[in-house]
């Protein structure tokens, strides 16, 4: 559960104890303390499918992160944070999020900015989630904000995350859960210009196909390969060109398929006697019977019948 009785009930920190318990991972935070009241808080860290999460509870009038905090820390990750009781507002990037019971936002760690509280019992469950795979995953940058709970995605996020400790995720499944939870947090937090993430993906894009027009010519090459030059999930990759009406290995067929019809043709001209299997094998086909189906399958004829170039 995002907050439960063990966790209620452990031992109440001071204002730098929980600064303290907070250090390794989350990074510097300074919380303000109440006027009226002294600071007391609790922090619990666990892990929530492989991914670094933790319990938080306090009084404080407000918690503040500095550009300072930021650039001394150098963490690089967003974090997901669940109200768990009472209200809320983050600011950061200039915005004010508020949030109520069941609502989550998505801060940048990266980023100075201040946590205010409307109430002097406030807990919320904080996910961190760093911010290359999921980015990777994702195919663009998020931004900071916040999704109330009412929404289908919100509802099934916070489940997840609620439920968690007695979904008994194996070993085996925490990546998968991993990624259903970057799934959930992209269908939230997915940049609200279009153009944003259209360019970037074309950038991307652009960027893909440079890699593999320098590798295709290497028999190991393929969409595995690509996907790790570009930084990339696989999956991410077979999405950019599903988005274009083909496929990553369509396009490494048909940049080798192009380039051994140069080479006939050339081969064609001189009449340099090359084998056609050596032709093959340097445009990065290891097999020249699937060489010569997938030949047949663009060109409509053989290999050793090719005449033009493209054509």
């Amino acid at each position: 559960m995002l907050a439960d009785d063990e966790f209620l009930n452990s031992p109440e920190l001071d204002l730098d104890g929980w600064r303290e318990a907070l250090l390794p991972r989350s990074g510097h935070y300074t919380p303000v303390a109440r006027e009226s009241q002294p600071f007391i808080g609790r922090a619990r860290a666990r892990s929530l499918y492989g991914l670094f999460g933790a319990d938080l509870s306090c009084n404080a009038l407000r918690v503040e992160r500095t550009q300072r905090d930021a650039r001394r820390d150098g963490l690089d990750h967003y974090f997901a944070l669940f109200q768990v009781a009472g209200s809320s507002t983050i600011v950061q990037n200039g915005r004010a999020m508020q949030l109520g019971v069941g609502d989550v936002a998505l801060v940048d760690s990266a980023r100075p900015g201040t946590h205010i509280f409307e109430s002097d019992h406030g807990q919320w469950f904080s996910l961190q989630l760093p911010r290359r795979s999921l980015v990777s995953h994702l195919g663009f940058n998020l931004e900071g904000g916040v999704s109330g709970r009412g929404g289908t995605v919100g509802r099934a996020l916070f489940d997840l995350v609620r439920n968690a400790d007695t979904a008994g995720a194996s070993a085996f499944a925490e990546p998968y859960m991993q990624l259903v939870v970057y799934d959930l947090i992209g269908a939230l937090f997915i940049p609200s210009d279009p153009a944003c993430t259209s360019l970037h993906a074309d950038k991307l894009f652009k960027r893909v196909c440079g890699l593999i027009k320098d590798s295709y010519t290497n028999p190991e090459f393929g969409p595995r390969e690509v996907a790790a030059g570009a930084g990339i999930s696989l999956r991410y990759l077979q999405k950019l060109f599903s988005q274009r009406s083909s496929t990553c290995s369509e396009f490494i067929y048909s940049l080798r398929l192009d380039h051994a019809a140069l080479l006939l043709h050339r081969r064609r001209l001189l009449r340099t006697g090359q084998p056609v299997s050596d032709i093959a094998y340097v445009c990065g086909f290891r097999d020249y019977t699937h060489f010569a189906r997938k030949f047949r399958q663009r060109f409509g004829h053989s290999p050793s019948s090719h005449k033009g170039g493209l054509g």
